[in-house]
């Protein structure tokens, strides 16, 4: 942890977390559009999406976010992270009936991975 922190203190370690956080700043905003727009509209459905697609790197990011602060010792910081953390996993699993484009693909990505994995393909025999 100690080297995490020191990581977290580097310039390189700033910028990275900056980054981070302007990730979960997108999506939030994002979900701002997605609850404010009408149902069914094509500015719906784009908000909709980016907000699926940021969502969980988002919750990792602040996940990571959390740790720096508990290791610094910054009780307030991890409090205010963790809820930002179950504001989007709560934003997330709350509307599960909108239009979006992931909407479907769960299941094509299965078949699809199910497709690549399986021994369907066979090699024929060397000749010797």
């Amino acid at each position: 942890m100690e080297s995490a922190a020191m990581f977290a203190g580097s310039m390189g370690g700033q910028v990275l977390l900056s980054l981070g956080q302007t990730l979960v700043v997108v999506c939030v905003c994002f979900d701002m559009v997605r609850a404010l727009s009408v149902p069914r509209s094509h500015r719906r459905y784009v908000a909709s999406t980016v907000f699926r697609t940021l969502a969980v790197p988002s919750v990792l990011v602040m996940g990571i976010s959390v740790l720096v602060d508990a290791v610094f010792w910054s009780w307030m910081d991890v409090a205010l992270g963790v809820f930002v953390m179950v504001m989007i996993i709560f934003r997330l699993h709350h509307d599960k009936d909108e239009d979006n484009w992931w909407k479907g693909k769960g299941k094509k990505l299965a078949r699809w991975a199910r497709k690549q994995l399986s021994s369907g393909r066979s090699l024929a025999p060397a000749m010797g």
